[in-house]
């Protein structure tokens, strides 16, 4: 029965709990253009475009982050930047989800 569970938790994602994240002091950096965080974001999120990602890796360093974007594929390649630079981060897809 172990190993049923152990497949099950591999193909089906746990659900994270972003809200209690937040609530112990991660950071929410929306990585979409300037004028698409303008028309629409998370509140209290912070917007660093993906391609100026890199120039923020010191301010980000110490920090759990929460990544978001339209649909998730720019906060994937914003989390694969930021686990290279040892910062721990989460990919919750799109801003709406938070």
């Amino acid at each position: 029965m172990k190993l049923m569970t152990l497949i099950k938790e591999m193909l089906i994602p746990q659900k994270i709990d972003y809200s209690a994240m937040i609530n112990k002091g991660a950071k929410v950096v929306d990585v979409r253009t300037q004028e698409e965080f303008i028309s629409g974001h998370a509140k209290g999120s912070e917007n660093i475009p993906l391609h100026e990602l890199s120039n923020h890796i010191d301010k980000l360093k110490g920090q759990e982050v929460i990544l978001v974007c339209r649909s998730g594929g720019r906060a994937a390649q914003a989390k694969s930047i930021l686990e290279k630079n040892n910062i721990i981060s989460h990919n919750a897809g799109a801003w709406q989800n938070l």
